[in-house]
Parts: C-alpha cells; structure tokens; sequence
C-alpha cells in the first residue's frame, strides 16, 4: 500500500487505549446510570479522538491510516459508488432468494429502542459514530500493520478481529453480516488507498440494515 506501514508500538498503545476506554465506559453507564446507547457512544466518540492522537503523534502523518486530508472528497465519491455496487448486488441476491422462496426477512430484525430519543441515538452511534471508530483501528491500524505480510494475511485478520469484537452483539454463532463487512471494508481499503471508502460503504451499510429492521 501507499500508505505508510504501521508500527508495532501504534497497535499496542490503541488497543491499551480502547481496552481503557471500554473499561471506563461500562463503570460511567453504571455509576452514572446512562443508556447503554448512551455509554457506547461517549466511549466510540473518545476511541475516534485518542486513535487519531496516536496515529498523528506515533505515525506522524493521518496518511499513515489513509485519511490524507487532500483525498477526502474522491474517498467519499469512490466510497458512495462501492457503496451503491454492493447494495445492489445484494439487493439482487435478496430478489432471487425471495424468488425461489426462501425468506431471509429474520436475517434483518434486530432489538431497537422503542424510545424515540434512544432511538435517535442508537443511529446516530450504529450509523456514524461507530463505524468511524471500527473503521480507523480495524482497517486503518490493524490492517495497516498485517498488510507488511500480504494482502490475503492482513485481510483475513483484520476481518477475524473484526468479526470477534461482534460475536456478543451477534444472535448468531457466526456474525455473517460483520464477516461479509470485514472482507468488503478491507478489499476496499487496499484498492482504493483512502479510509474514506470503508467508513463510507460502512456507515450506508448500517444505515441500510437498521432501516431494513425497521420495516420487517
């Protein structure tokens, strides 16, 4: 990749950090009472800043992750197109799967907040805040730092990390939709160099599941 490898000391000192945040976020949502949504957001919101710290202070460069402020814009426009390919590859795929008779409508319902402000902000934290924070230390730190041994080794354990820190989130044994996820936010980190383009498909795909739930 063009984007500059990642160093050991980077990977330790962020997952220190979330590991710290995680911890911290779970004693405030009991001592002070708050909403899981709540909690997690303050903790994904605190991950997002002190990851950026470390990348600029230990990597010295926010290239480093693939976010160079002079690509912003073409990684939000190539993000938008991979975004649009794959939601209609699947809507293709769920066409077909309706047309031979088998239904995958349970595949998408979820528990949401039946509180509207809940509600807004479990969105606002499963469609903006939360993908940005998976995005830069999964795709950002972590690829980056297996990428020094090939493509098919830093996709496969960015995607593994990816899809274990879900399994407690997940109905199913397997989190099929974070292992899909993880595989397509990866690929698409390697081809198009720029963060932007995960963060991107990441954060419309969530919006799409969450709406998806919503309606069945």
């Amino acid at each position: 990749m063009e984007t500059i490898k990642i160093k050991t000391s980077t990977v330790i000192i962020a997952i220190a950090v979330i590991v710290v945040v995680e911890i911290a976020a779970r004693l405030m949502i009991s001592h002070f009472n708050l909403s899981h949504f709540t909690g997690l957001g303050l903790a994904r919101l605190a991950e997002i800043i002190l990851l950026l710290i470390i990348v600029k202070n230990r990597q010295h460069s926010m290239a480093s992750i693939g976010l160079a402020s002079s690509h912003m814009v073409k990684g939000l426009k190539r993000g938008l197109i991979w975004a649009v390919s794959f939601g209609a590859a699947v809507g293709i795929v769920l066409l077909i799967t309706h047309w031979v008779g088998i239904k995958v409508s349970g595949f998408f319902r979820m528990p949401l907040p039946s509180d509207g402000n809940h509600l807004v902000i479990f969105l606002l934290v499963g469609v903006l805040i939360g993908p940005l924070a998976e995005e830069i230390f999964f795709r950002g730190i972590l690829y980056g730092f297996f990428r020094k041994w090939g493509v098919p080794t830093a996709i496969l354990l960015s995607t593994l990390f990816f899809v274990l820190s879900h399994t407690h989130t997940s109905g199913s044994i397997i989190p099929v939709t974070q292992l899909i996820g993880g595989i397509l936010f990866a690929i698409s980190y390697e081809v198009e160099k720029n963060l932007l383009v995960p963060i991107t498909i990441h954060c419309l795909g969530n919006l799409a599941i969450f709406t998806l739930a919503l309606l069945v």
